[in-house]
């Protein structure tokens, strides 16, 4: 008896890349076009210094600082997570 290994032909492994296929299962070329792609994207993103968005991110977190729910706490009466009865024993 020999031993037999089941194949999967070159269409099942190798996928193109925008149909949800794992890196893995991929060819270099194909990582290698996705990667050109998703650098091409990117490039088109606007840059700006960290100095002026950095000021920004603070002054916005500053301002919305009362209304953060974390920071100043939520009601007793507004709390969607209170406990709504407790449990008795008898």
């Amino acid at each position: 008896m020999g031993i037999f290994l089941l194949i999967p032909s070159p269409k099942i492994l190798f996928r193109s890349p925008f149909q949800g296929t794992m890196a893995q299962d991929m060819t270099e070329k194909e990582l290698l076009k996705m990667e050109l792609d998703q650098l091409k994207k990117e490039v088109k993103n606007e840059r700006q210094m960290v100095s002026k968005t950095g000021k920004e991110i603070k002054e916005y977190i500053e301002s919305m600082a009362g209304e953060d729910p974390l920071l100043k706490g939520v009601p007793e009466d507004k709390n969607p997570f209170k406990e709504k009865g407790g449990c008795t024993i008898s």
